[in-house]
């Protein structure tokens, strides 16, 4: 049996996410076009014939501007040193720039297997993949370079065979039925937070967040209740996460509660509201308040 942990780690929408959601089989991660959807640690545990996985999710590595940013990058550094194997997670469809070489900087010192995935091939022409695998393989030893589309699962099962090979001997870390450490309050937050991305100006992603104020177990008729606070900076962002007339903050409900009456197999009642916190990205408690991890938890 072989039994371990993978970190995936990589600039932000490199893909990350959504490769975990295709390995795991279930929504477990978010997934947005915006840069820095991630967050914070997402854990999916994947049972096999001779062995168990344990897959770690990060944030993506970037130079911080924000408090909040730098608990993300830390988070993300500091599963290097927690996990069996390193994956590292490529927009293979972009050009090389000063993020990937930032990347490949923060982890010369790791001392594990590291595997580079070149993600999002379903976007470009495999002949544009050599000069990329050149330049990586230029500037630093990988165990592989594995090409995939984690939108498709083109490549997947390979690389999942790659990290099973990798992994220590040893026992099941967690049950066979375990999924994610993931509590049901962080999966209705980042539910409404991934809508709100979807549907807001560019402006309101990086400086939102999602609590939940109270969650209220199905009651006698099954109906499972969540209030919710949508957090932003500024006095201006609030009437556009409002819409005109209630209009936008209807649709993200709408959406969500449907989303998370699929996920709790329940009907929802979802009650939204805005609030105002100013400069709350540099602020230690409301961080932890707002369940913003960094690398003590």
């Amino acid at each position: 049996m072989k039994a371990g942990f993978v970190s995936f780690v990589g600039r932000p929408n490199a893909g990350k996410s959504t490769l975990l959601n295709q390995i795991i089989g279930t929504k477990l991660a978010i997934v947005s076009d915006k840069p820095q959807t991630t967050r914070n640690r997402i854990l999916g545990v994947k049972p096999y014939p001779h062995g168990q996985v344990v897959f770690m999710d990060t944030p993506g590595i970037h130079r911080p501007l924000h408090r909040m940013n730098v608990r993300m990058v830390d988070l993300a550094l500091d599963s290097i040193h927690r996990v069996d194997v390193l994956a590292v997670i490529v927009d293979a469809s972009q050009p090389v720039g000063g993020g990937d070489r930032f990347v490949i900087r923060r982890l010369e010192r790791a001392k594990l297997p590291v595997v580079l995935v070149l993600n999002k091939i379903d976007r470009m022409a495999k002949p544009k993949l050599l000069p990329v695998m050149a330049w990586y393989r230029a500037h630093r030893e990988f165990e592989a370079i594995v090409p995939v589309s984690a939108l498709t699962g083109d490549g997947v099962p390979e690389l999942e065979s790659l990290f099973l090979k990798h992994l220590p001997d040893g026992e099941p870390l967690y049950p066979d039925d375990y999924l994610t450490d993931q509590p049901e309050r962080v999966f209705v937050s980042e539910t409404v937070r991934e809508k709100l991305l979807q549907h807001t100006y560019d402006e309101i992603p990086f400086s939102s967040a999602v609590i939940v104020d109270r969650f209220q177990e199905s009651d006698e008729r099954g109906v499972i209740r969540l209030y919710c606070s949508i957090i932003v900076e500024q006095a201006s962002q609030k009437p556009i996460v409002l819409g005109r007339g209630g209009s936008m903050i209807k649709r993200i409900g709408t959406e969500a509660r449907l989303d998370l009456e699929r996920f709790f197999d329940a009907k929802v009642y979802l009650d939204l509201h805005v609030k105002i916190r100013a400069e709350w990205r540099e602020n230690d408690r409301l961080l932890d308040d707002f369940g913003v991890q960094g690398p003590r938890d």
